[in-house]
């Protein structure tokens, strides 16, 4: 390498990373501004930095095969500035990906003609949201709640529930577990006590504290909340008679369960949400990790090859149930210390998933070992199929779901060779099919799977997708 070609380099690594910094605040000017969120490929953009953006551009690139540049995608941001869009989620590695199929065409004709549709949204009326419970899913709900809120056009945080005495030290404990964790790492904003109000203030906005024994013995609309959306990750109200419970306090709506529920639609959105839209369902659920890490990569399966059976073993971090040093515990093999076993115990998404996809009920078997880290799960799937395949035709087809259609937000593609565990922490969606682990029978009748979620993040992002949906604030989107 000669020395003019390395400042040639020098000089080109400076340039993007100038774009960088200008895509980074063209990203927040039009979230702030106009509600408009972008993402790429599914990833999330606000609040990430330069280097974060340069890499998940040449994710992008890699994943799609064409070449997507921080100066188109800096050119388009500038574009999008310009048009007169409602609240939206748009894609822009999509959009740079087109724009380049679609040569020598004006960038603003271009965003009109993809973007047409937008004109058609409804008006977004924005909704309350209670969390009932502030444990590992509470937390990260809020988490992306508050990142999220902009203009508070759409979800609002108002309050969250815990029991027993609420006082100055509680709300310090609870303010600190919510700005730090073990796993995910510090909360991109700010926390602060307001104890004469029994509150957090989060990003300078107030969020009630309240304490209760029983759902119904709120009166919500003493805080100022009505017609709130609640949403339950206690998992102590599991079916429709003890989630009515939340109904019967004053200013609420509607309920929604972040555990599979009893009675009510269990619901794995991008699969079967559209299914359970109607005005007179006023609780559901949003099923656990598990179903919703191997429904979307089951669906692509069924509707392409047809699945005669198959099992799923999940190999499952560690939980708050088991036991930190060996102790009593009501369930077999989980009285033994978390941190130092691999355990063997039972999972019901086998049969759950036959809830969102009735065509496989009774197909399905399950398990679930729960091995020593803290988060970070991995679904493996051995199917029997009705129709053979091979590696690369499954590969084309998963890579085709996560481009594209209805499940592009719950699938991601992954194309590394040395991908492990805690490089899925963080990942907003709920499937990470690990392409390069593809196995085959010489048949094709056969095939081995291996999903990879995050089971407390990529769940709690499908929680929200479903709130949304529920609350009625989804904005146009376009991904």
């Amino acid at each position: 390498m000669t020395e003019n070609t390395y400042e040639q380099e020098l000089t080109f690594q400076t340039d993007r990373r100038r774009a960088s910094i200008e895509f980074i605040k063209l990203i927040s000017d039009l979230w702030y501004d106009n509600t408009i969120e972008l993402i790429l490929f599914r990833n999330q953009l606000i609040d990430r930095n330069v280097s974060e953006i340069l890499n998940l551009l040449e994710y992008a690139s890699e994943f799609v095969q064409k070449p997507i540049s921080i100066f188109d995608a800096v050119e388009i941001a500038r574009n999008l500035k310009q048009l007169n869009l409602p609240p939206s989620k748009i894609d822009i590695g999509k959009l740079v990906y087109e724009c380049h199929l679609e040569k020598n065409k004006d960038i603003i004709s271009f965003l009109k003609d993809k973007l047409k549709d937008a004109e058609k949204s409804e008006a977004i009326k924005p909704k309350d949201i209670v969390l009932y419970g502030f444990g590992r899913i509470g937390r990260l709900v809020a988490r992306e709640l508050m990142t999220r809120t902009g203009k508070g056009k759409q979800m609002r945080l108002r309050a969250i529930v815990t029991r027993g005495k609420i006082d100055e030290t509680v709300l310090e404990k609870r303010a600190s577990l919510l700005k730090s964790d073990s796993v995910h790492g510090d909360f991109a904003g700010t926390v602060r006590v307001d104890a004469k109000n029994n509150a957090l203030i989060i990003n300078g906005t107030t969020v009630c504290v309240i304490s209760a024994n029983a759902p119904e013995e709120i009166d919500y609309t003493q805080y100022g909340i009505d017609n709130a959306l609640v949403i339950d990750n206690t998992g102590a109200f599991r079916d429709k008679e003890a989630l009515s419970r939340h109904l019967i306090a004053k200013g609420v709506d509607k309920v929604l369960l972040t555990a599979p529920g009893k009675g009510i639609p269990n619901i794995v959105y991008g699969v079967n949400n559209l299914e359970h839209t109607a005005e007179d369902i006023k609780i559901f659920s949003a099923a656990s990790c598990t179903t919703n890490a191997i429904t979307p990569i089951l669906k692509v399966i069924e509707d392409n090859y047809g699945v005669k059976n198959g099992h799923l073993e999940t190999i499952h971090a560690y939980t708050n149930d088991q036991n930190l040093v060996d102790n009593m515990h009501k369930k077999y093999r989980r009285g033994r210390a978390a941190a130092l076993n691999m355990v063997i115990t039972e999972t019901g998404a086998g049969k759950a998933v036959a809830k969102a996809l009735p065509s496989l009920e009774g197909k399905l078997t399950s398990n679930a070992i729960r091995v020593p880290v803290p988060n970070g799960s991995l679904a493996i799937l051995n199917l029997q199929l009705d129709k053979a395949t091979s590696v690369a035709d499954m590969n084309e087809v998963m890579r085709k779901y996560a481009l594209e259609g209805r499940l592009v937000e719950q699938i991601k593609y992954s194309l590394d060779n040395e991908l492990v565990s805690s490089d899925i922490v963080g990942s907003s969606a709920p499937a990470i099919y690990d392409s390069k682990a593809t196995i085959t029978t010489e048949d094709g009748k056969t095939v081995v799977l291996y999903i990879w979620y995050d089971n407390e993040y990529g769940y709690s992002h499908q929680v929200i997708r479903l709130a949304r949906q529920i609350a009625k604030v989804k904005r146009y989107t376009y991904y």
